[in-house]
């Protein structure tokens, strides 16, 4: 079978919540046809699936070498690192992102999320209403994310409100 249809039988399964044989899949592809961007950004979604993060933390520093401009990667980079080392290193690096993705919503929301976790209200403060401005989505995020409970437990303690 050529790698197009590995590759696409692999998305497939992905879609359908069967990660064994997308993986299965991606075995059948070889050589240079396992290097494309597409096949490891799958080979990425399979093994995130897999919960493998240090996996995922070196394919996703790989693609941001191969492109820096998908802040997407960036995020997913952002997640592995958190889980496989620590919620400092992850937020070194979008940090770096954000030099390049200023106006993109999630690193904002994460950020404000490592902030909170870190103790620093004002700064999450912050990043979570910046993230909510660029899309309003992540209002509905920020009332349930547990990264973000100190900071509410705080603005309910502020306005007289039970604690969640």
């Amino acid at each position: 079978m050529l790698p197009k249809r590995h590759l696409s039988h692999a998305q497939g399964y992905l879609g359908l919540g069967m990660v064994a044989e997308a993986a299965a899949e991606l075995a059948q592809i070889s050589g240079t046809d396992a290097e494309t961007t597409e096949a490891v950004a799958v080979r990425l979604a399979v093994l995130h699936e897999q919960q493998n993060w240090p996996a995922v933390r070196e394919l996703a520093r790989e693609l941001v070498q191969r492109d820096a401009a998908d802040a997407a990667v960036w995020i997913t980079l952002a997640y592995a690192t958190r889980r496989a080392d620590s919620l400092a290193a992850a937020e070194i690096i979008l940090i770096k992102a954000e030099k390049d993705h200023p106006q993109e919503p999630t690193i904002q929301f994460n950020l404000g999320c490592y902030a909170c976790q870190r103790g620093d209200l004002a700064t999450a403060r912050r990043r979570v209403a910046r993230a909510i401005e660029l899309e309003a989505r992540f209002a509905a995020l920020a009332a349930t994310d547990p990264d973000l409970a100190p900071l509410r437990a705080a603005d309910a303690a502020k306005d007289g409100r039970p604690a969640e």
